[in-house]
């Protein structure tokens, strides 16, 4: 499917120009053009010029929250209106999180960290945190300061991504020719071999080194024997 999609589409244009748009408007892994625009160019079927650039994946922490929401997010709606101790509040959220919404709801004048009691200073946020974690996860740009933000945070890390653009080859036809390897006699006898491919042979190529042995000692006992000294004289 995917090997028919590209060279179905090089059939009446010019170039491919990113293989990524390309998989996502066909619905197809990028993984698998992939694949197969590296055996096509192999094959020279088609001309491919690497393409990287930088992206955001979400980390283990950055997922958790994408999901669950921020821990600022999840301190806010743990408050009840009348406040609520330290103590109580840990055991609601657990101790990572709640030391992580305690620091950024602080930060965002969220919340009253009493002596006592920790209550609420707004009622209705927005979990911008996750708005924009999700928007990385959808594959959707985000701006400079808040990728900023949120690397400070370990929240996200770069990654490099890897594609083609694609331009026809110098062998390219609408749909891969059978090549084979071997000529056989059935192959003569039909005449069959008038329209077959061959693959091309590297008669350059060089075979494995042999790595050398050594002789058993029986052998050297026999090849290399002992050297006879003459008696002392006195």
């Amino acid at each position: 499917m995917a090997e028919e999609a590209v060279l179905g589409y090089l059939k009446n244009n010019d170039e491919i120009r990113d293989s990524g748009d390309f998989a996502d408007e066909r619905g197809i892994d990028h993984n698998e053009i992939v694949n197969v625009i590296k055996s096509l160019h192999g094959f020279r079927y088609v001309d491919a010029q690497d393409i990287k650039r930088e992206t955001w994946v979400l980390t283990d922490e950055g997922n958790t929250y994408a999901t669950l929401g921020s821990p600022e997010i999840q301190l806010i709606l743990a408050i009840p209106p009348e406040g609520i101790s330290r103590d109580e509040l840990q055991k609601k959220l657990g101790p990572s999180v709640f030391k992580i919404g305690c620091s950024q709801a602080a930060k965002n004048k969220w919340v009253e960290m009493g002596k006592q009691l920790i209550t609420k200073k707004v009622q209705h946020v927005e979990d911008r945190v996750k708005d924009l974690l999700l928007q990385i996860q959808q594959g959707h740009g985000i701006g400079a300061d808040d990728i900023k933000a949120l690397k400070a945070r370990k929240l996200i890390v770069p990654q490099t991504w890897k594609g083609y653009s694609v331009k026809k080859g110098p062998n390219y036809a609408p749909k891969r020719k059978t090549v084979v390897t071997d000529l056989t006699r059935d192959n003569l006898l039909s005449g069959e071999w008038k329209e077959l491919e061959f693959k091309e042979y590297n008669y350059s190529a060089k075979g494995q080194p042999l790595e050398g042995g050594n002789l058993h000692p029986l052998l050297k006992a026999i090849r290399y024997p002992p050297l006879q000294l003459a008696p002392t004289q006195v």
